[in-house]
């Protein structure tokens, strides 16, 4: 075998350190500096808690993997990984109390969260102003677009999956006809809009786009009669949050709704399954990358690890999984400076790219968005799109923000 040339090598050289692990890289030999500590704000309460607990459950499993293998390296030193949490129960005022906490308290310059729309606007004058960066998993476009510069979505925007879901409905399963129904609430009400721009464009026709129901509902038989007075091919629970998503496909099937069940957010299995029963069965939402078929081993040790801290698995947290691991890249990219400077960070962030070791396929991960925000302000992770079978959460199919 003739040697590389070295203008070869220098090359495969670049490549290879270009494209690392989006696990962090340890070192126990390593002196020990201060610990590195990460804020969760999230709604951690409610009928929506799941969504802002499974981030502290992840970033707190996370931050195990890493410190037992004795913390994360930047520039030769080491740190270990602290979370510091905190509910902020869905309401902005909240919010705005613990990001003012984290950041001028606790002196945090990175929190995961918040999870709503309200939420995570809320809270950006305190980001900007107290210099800090902040992953949310919210779908506003403001949010991430200029002039705001400091928030960083961190998972698939139904604005982003809905029109792949939709276009897969109507290539593989003969969808014509699609209706809406949503919580009268600002996230799901524009979670409501942009799907049907995204149905009107697909040349999907809308049966029901205006069917709202309060926050305080339990009994859905009358939203969902109206709903489904002429019922469509797919019904679509925009933005629906994780309490009301079995709620809802149940009445919806006992009411006689033979079609299609979808969302564009994030459910957990165990939650749908054990609300809805039988009536969960073919229910399709957004997962992330832990379903059998398609996690790692990375991933199989990350779910032990979450089993123990948490006492079971949510599937949910294979989409909440990669915002602790892509901060810490980052950082490790800019160097020491990103401890604590954001721009520095920010710097970095277009040179970021890690193998995502969170499934089996291999794909590269990076910051990605600039197509929807005008810059490049997401992880850009997998969009994996799930549906109950018998019982099971299955991967429907697999696609990324590009498609």
């Amino acid at each position: 075998m003739k040697r590389l040339s070295k203008g070869l090598l220098i090359l495969v050289v670049l490549v290879l350190l270009m494209v690392t692990s989006l696990v962090p890289i340890y070192s126990q030999d390593a002196p020990l500096g201060e610990p590195f500590k990460v804020g969760v704000l999230g709604v951690m309460s409610g009928a929506a808690a799941s969504w802002g607990l499974v981030c502290k459950y992840c970033a707190e499993a996370n931050a195990k993997l890493i410190n037992d293998e004795g913390g994360f390296v930047v520039d030769g030193v080491r740190h270990m990984v602290e979370v510091v949490s905190m509910d902020d129960q869905g309401d902005p005022k909240v919010a705005v109390q613990g990001a003012q906490r984290m950041v001028y308290e606790d002196k945090l310059t990175y929190i995961i969260g918040p999870n709503i729309d309200s939420t995570s606007a809320s809270i950006i004058p305190i980001i900007e102003a107290g210099k800090a960066i902040n992953v949310p998993y919210c779908f506003n476009k403001e949010i991430f677009s200029d002039p705001h510069n400091n928030s960083m979505l961190g998972m698939i925007a139904s604005y982003q999956s809905g029109p792949i879901i939709y276009k897969y409905m109507m290539d593989n399963f003969g969808v014509k006809t699609i209706s809406f129904v949503a919580r009268n609430q600002s996230d799901p009400l524009n979670q409501r809009k942009e799907g049907i721009a995204a149905a009107e464009k697909l040349g999907l026709k809308i049966i029901s786009s205006d069917v709202t129901y309060e926050p305080e509902t339990s009994d859905f038989f009358p939203i969902l009669t109206k709903a489904l007075k002429v019922k469509s091919d797919l019904l679509v629970l925009s933005g629906v949050n994780p309490g009301d998503a079995p709620l809802l496909a149940k009445a919806a099937r006992q009411l006689g709704y033979k079609g299609y069940i979808s969302t564009e957010t994030s459910l957990d299995i165990k939650t749908l399954v054990e609300g809805a029963g039988e009536f969960a069965e073919g229910f399709i939402y957004t997962g992330g990358g832990s379903t059998p078929e398609i996690r790692s081993e990375y991933m199989n040790k990350f779910i032990k690890t979450y089993e123990e801290i948490v006492g079971e698995w949510n599937d949910e947290a294979g989409t909440k999984v990669y915002a602790l691991p892509m901060i810490i890249a980052t950082i490790q990219q800019a160097g020491k400076a990103a401890l604590t400077d954001i721009e520095a960070f920010k710097k970095a962030m277009p040179s970021v790219m890690v193998a995502d070791p969170f499934v089996k396929e291999s794909r590269t991960l990076k910051w990605v968005g600039e197509s929807y925000f005008g810059q490049n302000h997401q992880i850009g992770v997998p969009i994996v799109i799930t549906q109950v079978k018998n019982g099971e959460a299955t991967t429907l199919f697999v696609g990324s923000v590009v498609d």
